[in-house]
């Protein structure tokens, strides 16, 4: 079971996602809050594997609260779920410790299969926000380590970069889902990264892919 938390300040969004992940199988609800004013007690109680969590909170924004919990706790994924498309928020949240980002659009079940891609390592983005990170990252710079990857190992970290889960990867390119993550481990180990943004950082920044 995945246990999830939500901070979500809209009543019908939040009772909205609270009914979608208690009724998804292998997700479990752990609580639903309306701010991020206890958020620290709140994640070491609960204890929670995935956080869905929105930026534009009372009292500590979503990126705040990104940055507080990432002081106690480096081990839980961390999902943006906002309305907020731009460069700086994106950024700022990535930069913050976010494992992901996705537009409130995004449909319920895209969000229940990017909880369980989160959980597993992934790092899902909304297709408009994986492409402003690609141009954010879309100037040439010189490289002159060389990072060894075989050309599926490349192909993979092309799909990461381009925002798609674990799954998709795994359906892109005719491989299993346990086959995709040990691949991914692999890149990590030879991009010396622990996780799935910090690989698409440095691959779009070092043009690797």
């Amino acid at each position: 079971m995945i246990g999830v938390l939500i901070f979500e300040d809209n009543n019908d969004l939040r009772n909205s996602l609270s009914q979608l992940i208690t009724r998804a199988e292998g997700l479990h609800l752990l609580g639903a809050f309306p701010d991020c004013m206890s958020s620290e007690a709140q994640v070491k109680k609960l204890e929670p594997d995935v956080i869905l969590m929105d930026i534009d909170l009372p009292g500590i924004n979503g990126i705040q609260a990104v940055q507080q919990i990432r002081r106690f706790n480096i081990n839980v994924q961390i999902l943006m779920l906002t309305v907020f498309d731009t460069s700086d928020k994106i950024f700022d949240a990535l930069c913050a410790g976010a494992s992901g980002y996705l537009l409130k659009k995004t449909t319920p079940a895209k969000l229940i299969e990017a909880i369980s891609d989160v959980h597993n390592g992934g790092a899902p983005m909304t297709s408009e926000i994986a492409k402003k990170v690609l141009n954010h990252f879309a100037r040439p710079v010189k490289v002159e380590k060389k990072y060894d990857l075989s050309a599926r190992q490349k192909d993979i970290l092309f799909c990461l970069t381009q925002g798609y889960s674990y799954k998709m990867i795994a359906e892109q390119l005719e491989l299993s889902i346990d086959t995709v993550r040990f691949y991914i481990k692999q890149i990590y180990l030879k991009l010396q990264v622990n996780s799935a943004p910090e690989a698409v950082s440095k691959a779009l920044r070092e043009h690797i892919v």
